[in-house]
């Protein structure tokens, strides 16, 4: 019931406390209306709109990474068949 003068608290809702803060009701259903899909690999992100001077560093920066990987000391041998890890 609603009354034309206002309650105590000086609120016209009365003094009723919220009790509801958070639901989850339907969410599930909807993120399986279109399915829920795996996320897409090797698609390469547009760099269109970017700030330019970060575009440069980042090509630069991805330069010298492949020099690191290609100095780097070949470390895995191919092992015989029937040999396990631990050399046993």
């Amino acid at each position: 019931f609603h009354s034309d003068e206002p309650c105590s608290s000086g609120s016209w809702l009365g003094s009723m406390a919220k009790s509801k803060n958070h639901t989850n009701h339907n969410q599930n259903y909807k993120a399986h209306r279109n399915g829920i899909k795996r996320p897409k690999f090797g698609t390469k992100v547009s760099t269109k709109g970017m700030d330019p001077r970060f575009i440069r560093n980042q090509k630069h920066a991805k330069k010298g990474m492949k020099r690191a990987e290609a100095k780097k000391p070949n470390h895995t041998k191919q092992r015989a068949p029937g040999t396990d890890h631990y050399g046993a």
